[in-house]
């Protein structure tokens, strides 16, 4: 890891979770260009394959606990990413 990588917490939950397998990642990228949801979210999706790819299209996201509504927010080292799949209840 370079002084330059971002390193990112990605927490899983229901259909995400069981599509990955595990509760939570660390994920690192190289810090240019920006990191973004969207790049924790397409590298998430290439390393678990197409069952979290078909759940990620109908996710939301938290960023430090506050939702994200534009994929291009950036995402600074230490963050965590909450990736919420539709609950279903009453």
């Amino acid at each position: 890891m370079s002084v330059s990588d971002v390193t990112v917490t990605v927490r899983y939950f229901a259909a995400a979770r069981a599509a990955t397998g595990v509760d939570e990642q660390s994920m690192t990228f190289p810090a240019a260009p920006p990191l973004t949801v969207r790049r924790v979210v397409e590298a998430a999706a290439d390393e678990h394959g197409d069952d979290l790819a078909a759940v990620l299209v109908r996710c939301s996201y938290l960023r430090n606990a506050v939702a994200v509504h534009d994929l291009t927010t950036e995402i600074a080292d230490g963050d965590s990413l909450d990736v919420l799949p539709p609950f279903a209840g009453g």
